[in-house]
């Protein structure tokens, strides 16, 4: 049976960088460390998913490439939840800044069926991150909800946000 310390903090203690979480959850949640990175984790993490599958996406068809893309946004909030949630209490913080596996759950789905063309990955990530920041309703709302839920949920919306414009954007051919 693993010690508290392996958990979680100790009741009415608190970590600043969450490293009372469990090593899994710490991995998770700070996407391997990318939230650590500075200005602008979140950023840091959305950039690095759009290389990633920038990459990654050219060993897929593009049916299969869309799909992929929507499992993996799928896989990694659910993944996610339980992480963050576990990161945010060790840190005794609503939700950490360093926490940014929600960052790249809502950049995967604004990558969803997304060309991969240097310019529509970067329209993706121009409009995933300033639907993130600015928070239109009802994002900021979804913040509200309890733990891991709320971080990573607010991100799936503005992700949902970003994904919607970028597909009018492709179908207009501004893109």
């Amino acid at each position: 049976m693993p010690s508290q310390s392996q958990t979680e903090a100790p009741q009415g203690q608190t970590s600043e960088t969450g490293s009372q979480a469990p090593a899994w959850a710490r991995l998770i949640a700070t996407f391997f460390g990318i939230g650590y990175l500075k200005p602008g984790p979140g950023t840091w993490a959305s950039l690095a998913t759009v290389l990633l599958w920038g990459w990654l996406g050219e060993y897929f068809e593009l049916v299969t490439r869309i799909t992929a893309a929507g499992i993996i946004a799928i896989a990694v909030a659910l993944l996610g939840i339980p992480a963050a949630t576990r990161v945010a209490r060790a840190s005794g913080q609503k939700d950490p800044g360093y926490v940014v596996i929600d960052e790249v759950a809502g950049q995967m789905i604004a990558l969803i069926a997304v060309p991969l063309r240097w310019q529509s990955l970067l329209a993706s990530l121009i409009l995933f991150r300033a639907f993130d920041i600015i928070k239109p309703p009802p994002v900021r709302d979804l913040e509200k909800l309890p733990e891991g839920t709320g971080i990573v949920l607010d991100d799936v919306a503005a992700g949902l946000y970003a994904l919607m414009v970028m597909q009018i954007l492709l179908r207009l051919g501004i893109l």
